[in-house]
């Protein structure tokens, strides 16, 4: 279906032909910018209500400044779908997302508009401070750069630290504040307070009028602006500093808070901020979803609704004709709860994601038990820490990818001191269409190195709970339990828990020949192909090893004495994963099987779904398959 964008967006191709338009249909261009989202959007899908809430402040700063020369930064990404269409993608927006179409994300090698990859949060005022003091040191003393942030994105502890050097770096930089108190879930923490008191204080809001009505007289002083600006900013510091401002505590010069969907309010607030020299921040307050109401009422629920009716509103659910099974997510938040009933000592712990890994379940449940401590992965493994040392066991959820961000708390603060906290890592192996900032290809290398940590993952729903109910036994230790993003394979999921041996995997099915030794859901794969072949007279050996990290040594003695050909196959890295332990095992113990490794190669991998990433990374059922005819040396049958 040809989705036909309005008369004024079509004629863009660049920002530079936006900037050829009237200032008076800039309102236009914004209805028009909306409307193609929401028609996009509700037939291909992908994120929402993010981008409808800064189209009026994305077509200001597009207008306003000279992109790509003026570098415009936006913060975690998924607010930038507009950014995306004024900047020559307009005809392949409906690709976003897709195998092998647009990126759901601003990244460089796709635009030259994309300034700075990104996909993880609070990363915008960092790279764009780079960029300023980049252009100061080469004399480029007119380019603007601009960090565009939410502020949820705000609570992450890197913004802060960038705020702190760019107030003393006094380079050319511009931090856009979109304050809708929305990241995916609403917002939490003392600084949501304190933004909610800037934008109810009478001070703030006479000041802001007072304030704009003056700066919008700058141009007619010509030569002697900049000496008027410094003195309305002396004026409004005097007031506005009888109320402690944070950002200007930090040597930023602050504006606003202005409405952030007046289009010509914003574009004139722009236009003077353009000639105010040093680090400065634009309080913007924003509706994250405005011109959706749906989208608008329920926030949380139209992030990414999936495909919709852009009329009713109802959102498109597959039917199915027997019962599916539950997402991994669910399972887990389903569980905790249901743990945390039996052990007071159980808590939940997740960095702004409540939802979407389902902590939510438990925080509705036991508030008191259950804490979102905002876009902080450093502070929710330190937190955790902290509380075990005070004989409680966090559940600390965190996204595989987002884990990285904080290595270092997990090795000196968790296991270091050996510490009980379980880390629940969701969406491990491809995340699917958020693509490689998302993907969770690395938690099984990087975490199998660290000492006293244990590392494992569930083939199916039932393995997830006694993992879990494992895990919180008393001297348990660092316990990391991985898991997909999406359905399991038990319908029938709510099994009655069993405490597990750490370190002990199960044996699917005994074979001749070759074995197969999978880590994870994507066992499940290995069971479909062992299936097929059996039609054929070939058994291979399927064995779930449950644990990469202790290894189950009986086990794989047993197997390298019984086979001389083995397989492994894991959601993961190759390079220092699941495959590289056996191959270490095999080595130390002096066992000379052929063993080949199935995995992601060492090599960035775009966004598409779970399947079509396997099948490139090789190692989807096919891969697996003629893995195994290759060991046995045997080619598919023909059948007529």
């Amino acid at each position: 279906m040809i989705i036909k964008p309005g008369e004024l967006l079509a004629s863009i191709d660049k920002p530079a032909d936006l900037r050829k338009l009237k200032e008076e249909q800039l309102l236009q261009v914004c209805q028009e910018l909306r409307q193609y989202i929401i028609d996009v959007v509700s037939i291909h899908g992908g994120h929402f209500g993010a981008s409808l809430g800064v189209v009026e402040l994305t077509t200001a700063l597009h207008y306003v400044f000279n992109t790509p020369y003026d570098q415009l930064v936006w913060d975690v990404g998924h607010q930038a779908y507009g950014h995306k269409i004024l900047t020559g993608r307009r005809d392949n927006f409906h690709t976003n997302r897709k195998y092998g179409g647009l990126s759901g994300f601003p990244k460089r090698k796709e635009s030259e508009y994309d300034a700075f990859g990104v996909g993880h949060s609070s990363t915008s005022i960092s790279a764009a401070l780079g960029m300023a003091v980049a252009s100061q040191y080469k004399g480029e003393n007119n380019r603007q750069h601009i960090a565009v942030i939410g502020d949820g994105a705000m609570t992450g502890g890197m913004a802060f630290e960038a705020l702190n050097h760019g107030g003393v770096a006094n380079a050319n930089l511009l931090v856009v504040l979109n304050d809708n108190c929305m990241s995916i879930d609403p917002n939490v923490g003392a600084l949501k307070e304190y933004l909610t008191d800037i934008t109810t204080s009478r001070t703030y809001n006479k000041m802001r009028d007072e304030v704009w009505n003056i700066l919008g007289k700058i141009s007619k002083f010509g030569p002697d602006a900049r000496h008027i600006v410094a003195k309305i900013e002396a004026g409004v510091k005097a007031a506005i500093l009888k109320q402690s401002n944070l950002f200007e505590g930090l040597n930023f010069r602050y504006f606003g808070p202005i409405d952030g969907h007046d289009i010509h309010h914003l574009t004139a607030v722009l236009k003077d901020l353009k000639h105010i020299p040093g680090p400065k921040i634009l309080h913007c307050l924003t509706t994250k979803g405005k011109g959706f109401a749906l989208a608008e009422k329920d926030q949380t629920k139209w992030h990414a609704p999936g495909l919709f009716d852009k009329i009713t509103g109802e959102i498109y659910k597959v039917q199915y004709d027997k019962p599916q099974a539950p997402k991994y997510q669910d399972v887990f938040g389903h569980t905790l709860v249901e743990l945390a009933e039996q052990n007071e000592k159980i808590m939940g712990v997740t960095p702004a994601m409540p939802s979407g890994c389902s902590l939510n379940i438990m925080m509705k449940a036991m508030p008191d038990r259950a804490f979102d401590v905002g876009i902080a992965e450093q502070h929710a493994v330190t937190f955790s820490a902290g509380l075990a040392t005070q004989g409680l066991v966090p559940f600390c959820n965190i996204y595989s990818t987002f884990m990285q961000r904080a290595y270092d708390q997990v090795l000196h603060d968790v296991c270091l001191q050996n510490l009980h906290v379980v880390f629940c890592l969701d969406r491990a192996g491809f995340a699917g269409a958020d693509g490689p900032t998302h993907h969770g290809a690395y938690d099984i290398a990087y975490m199998r190195c660290i000492p006293n940590m244990v590392v494992a993952a569930p083939m199916n729903e039932q393995e997830l709970r006694n993992l879990m109910y494992t895990a919180s036994q008393e001297g348990a230790g660092p316990f990391t339990i991985r898991y997909p993003r999406g359905e399991g394979v038990m319908p029938n999921w709510r099994t009655p828990l069993e405490l597990l041996k750490i370190g002990k995997g199960r044996t699917i099915q005994e074979g001749e020949e070759v074995a197969i030794l999978t880590f994870g859901h994507i066992g499940n794969y290995a069971v479909d192909v062992c299936q097929k072949l059996s039609y054929e007279g070939l058994t291979p050996g399927h064995y779930d090893m449950r644990f990469a990290k202790p290894l189950d040594e009986e086990l794989l003695h047993h197997i390298f004495t019984k086979y001389d050909k083995v397989i492994t196959v894991e959601d993961g890295c190759l390079q220092g994963g699941f495959g590289s332990a056996v191959l270490e095992f095999m080595v130390d113990y002096g066992y000379t099987a052929k063993v080949k490794r199935l995995g992601i190669p060492d090599r960035i991998f775009e966004h598409g779904s779970q399947l079509q990433l396997q099948r490139e990374a090789g190692y989807d059922p096919d891969a697996i398959e003629q893995a195994v005819r290759e060991l046995m040396d045997v080619s598919v049958k023909i059948k007529f």
